[in-house]
């Protein structure tokens, strides 16, 4: 092929060539790293093949992160917060009860993954299936413990010791029962993973009924009389 001047180029080194000097970003990284994984079923092999495929100076990839394992993190992080971002800016947000503002997070967040669910399976399974072992939620967790965090879920009013414990179990519950939606999502094979919502829907009114003030301390109140009333007989 000529250029205008009649001087062969090979187009397809230029195209490379021109895509090596353009800058590249974290969020193109994130974009061609999703794409290799679902293209070719699994991890890049290396940094330097992936660039090398995707025409980007692999040199880049190390401004950002410290390796796969370290990407695959903020992958994960950035499906939370954008969910969290887009439920804050929905303009009745704000008035939702807790329990609303909890689940509209989960179904926010399951409908991203649900988006890229190929490349969140083939990622999961790479790790290994046992969810509470996996490292790759764990800067996921962190803003999924803050929004739970936030909701101020109400305790029992004992003393401010055995309310900090209250307060942690209840986070760490909730993301127990995260991890639990999320193995049941991986195995859902219904239409845009509809039981999925159905799950979260009985899942989490469990859960936030359970944390119900008035039906913890009658279940108190009577673990108190069986227990006065096992040690009068």
């Amino acid at each position: 092929m000529y250029a205008d001047d009649g001087i062969a180029t090979n187009v397809p080194i230029l195209n490379r060539i021109l895509a090596r000097k353009k800058k590249i970003t974290e969020e193109n990284l994130i974009d061609f790293y999703m794409d290799a994984v679902v293209k070719n079923q699994g991890k890049p092999s290396d940094v330097d093949s992936w660039g090398a495929e995707y025409n980007f100076n692999p040199e880049v990839f190390h401004d950002y992160y410290e390796g796969f394992e370290d990407l695959d993190k903020t992958i994960f992080k950035t499906l939370i917060d954008i969910s969290i971002e887009t439920l804050l800016a929905t303009p009745d947000f704000s008035a939702f009860s807790k329990k609303d503002k909890l689940l509209s997070l989960y179904y926010t967040l399951f409908e991203n993954f649900t988006l890229n669910r190929e490349f969140i399976l083939l990622t999961i399974k790479g790790y290994g299936l046992s969810l509470n072992a996996i490292s790759l939620f764990s800067e996921l967790k962190e803003s999924f413990m803050a929004f739970v965090d936030s909701l101020q879920m109400e305790t029992l009013s004992l003393n401010d010791t055995m309310e900090s414990i209250q307060k942690k179990s209840i986070k760490e519950g909730f993301w127990i029962q995260f991890l639990l939606t999320v193995k049941f999502w991986m195995g859902d094979d219904s239409e845009q993973c509809k039981k999925t919502d159905i799950f979260i829907e009985k899942s989490v009114n469990t859960g936030v009924e359970l944390l119900n003030t008035r039906s913890l301390n009658n279940i108190i109140d009577l673990g108190k009389f069986l227990y006065a009333e096992k040690i009068k007989s």
